[in-house]
């Protein structure tokens, strides 16, 4: 191959977050895990895919004995560590705890690998789901590899996202591969090598059974040459995609073909119908292969890549966006499946910063280890889990020491007692009421003159820092608010 001139950006400085982190592990005796995934607003679940066609509930720490979803039997692949076939993807409707449903994505016997991705409810248990799915949209795989897999909804707009490998084989050719260019270059009646994103929530093809979808009237293809369901093209395994959930940046991990993997980073409303550049580049590398012209201006190049010398199959990650490691926040995670690998990094003003290698850091010790990573997941909290296929087991990133900001003393982190609402925080000054003493208004540990004065001066000229309730007026009741905590000293 011909290294790429706009050269190889695979290093940036090197920094660690300053809590130490560790992982635990919180789960074992799972068959081939592949994904971990949260419905919006549930703080006590996390659903786990199992290749071969199970989604298993861990609820409180406890693994359920009966899975959510078993739709084995409909389902091809997913019976081996190495095979790339089966359950892949996992999504909730943002408005799953009003209407219940979710969407899978997955191979199927119907088809001999097909993909389908499907919708499915919840039961009148919301700890088993109905087993009757609608089938929302189905494509032709040519070879076994390079499914893709992975759904989610994007946090800013609603709609699913659906990242779609090339076809497999080798270098985006042979039977079932555009000849010319390859499928991720194809963007005519061609689904595969692409980042599809649809609506869910009406049909716009009501006279086809197999099309049960709408097409985003702002996807870049719609009304001009190329298929409607396109958001971005040129892929070739995007294993293991991330939306920010915050900012709503997209963080693609492609997987290449036998020299670079890469990371490619979207940010929000930065533009549609991007081209990630396969087949005719891999990494920052050009391969030689027809079908877009390597370095072209047109191409959007990776914001990471590494070589094979480091690696040979990247999985992506996750931000994080927890409240358990504040100084972690806006830190994306991914690894490497062949040597278990695990960095970190920052994307800031478009490039990669703090590059952290936290293979060791993250090591679990008590003889356990982290191997073959075949995905990363997060809670409804933002924590980030990291699954090891061979090993039947779901790993935690958590601090390494007491978290700082406990002042219940239960363990959690103040903002996850907030969030998830074991503790109330009225005036929502990140304080659990339970540990607050507004009445100490300096903050400097005691009450008094002293803090009736600092708040009279605010109060006396309506500053908003006299505003203790947090209602946007300064008024009475902040007064007696004040004064009744005075009262009793706190």
């Amino acid at each position: 191959m011909l290294l790429a001139a706009a050269g190889l950006a695979v290093s940036a400085g090197i920094a660690q977050a300053q809590t130490p982190l560790t992982t635990t592990r919180i789960v074992s005796g799972l068959v081939r895990p592949i994904g971990v995934f949260h419905a919006p607003g549930d703080y006590s679940r996390v659903f786990i895919i199992e290749k071969q066609g199970r989604i298993r509930i861990l609820k409180n720490g406890v693994l359920l004995p009966t899975p959510f979803l078993d739709i084995d039997s409909i389902i091809v692949g997913g019976t081996s560590v190495s095979s790339e076939q089966g359950l892949l993807g996992l999504a909730f409707h943002p408005d799953y705890a009003t209407n219940g449903k979710f969407y899978v994505n997955y191979t199927a016997v119907a088809g001999s690998g097909d993909t389908v991705v499907a919708e499915y409810t919840v039961s009148a248990n919301p700890d088993i789901a109905n087993t009757t799915g609608t089938t929302l949209l189905t494509f032709d795989q040519p070879q076994p590899n390079h499914n893709g897999g992975w759904i989610a909804f994007g946090p800013k707009d609603g709609l699913l996202y659906i990242g779609a490998g090339d076809g497999g084989g080798s270098n985006d050719t042979g039977t079932g591969h555009t000849a010319a260019t390859g499928n991720a270059q194809d963007i005519t009646d061609n689904l595969l090598g692409k980042m599809l994103r649809i609506d869910v929530n009406r049909d716009d093809f009501p006279a086809d059974a197999t099309k049960n979808y709408g097409i985003p009237p702002t996807n870049p293809f719609v009304g001009i040459a190329g298929d409607d369901e396109i958001w971005s093209f040129g892929l070739r395994n995007p294993w293991r995609n991330a939306f920010d959930r915050v900012t709503g940046d997209l963080y693609i991990a492609d997987v290449g073909q036998g020299a670079w993997e890469e990371v490619n980073f979207q940010a929000h409303a930065s533009g549609s119908g991007r081209n990630y550049g396969w087949r005719c580049m891999e990494g920052f590398a050009c391969t030689g292969l027809t079908g877009c012209t390597c370095n072209d201006t047109a191409l959007t190049m990776p914001v990471h890549a590494y070589s094979h010398s480091e690696g040979c199959s990247i999985t992506g990650g996750e931000v994080y966006r927890g409240c358990a490691i504040p100084d972690l926040d806006g830190t994306y995670f991914f690894a490497d499946y062949c040597d278990t690998t695990i960095w970190s990094f920052r994307v800031v003003g478009g490039s990669v910063t703090q590059l952290t290698d936290r293979t060791a850091e993250l090591a679990p010790g008590g003889g356990l280890d982290i191997a073959s990573i075949t995905s990363f997941g997060a809670d409804a909290y933002g924590e980030v889990y990291i699954c090891d296929q061979n090993g039947g087991e779901v790993f935690k990133i958590i601090p390494a020491v007491a978290p700082a900001d406990d002042c219940n003393e239960n363990g959690k982190n103040d903002a996850c007692d907030i969030l998830d609402g074991t503790s109330l925080d009225a005036n929502a000054n990140g304080i659990p009421d339970e540990c607050d003493c507004p009445a100490d208004f300096n903050g400097d540990g005691f009450v008094n003159g002293d803090d009736y004065d600092a708040f009279a001066s605010l109060f006396d000229i309506a500053d908003p820092g006299a505003d203790l309730n947090n209602d946007g007026f300064v008024n009475g009741d902040d007064y007696d608010f004040f004064a009744s905590h005075f009262d009793v000293g706190c």
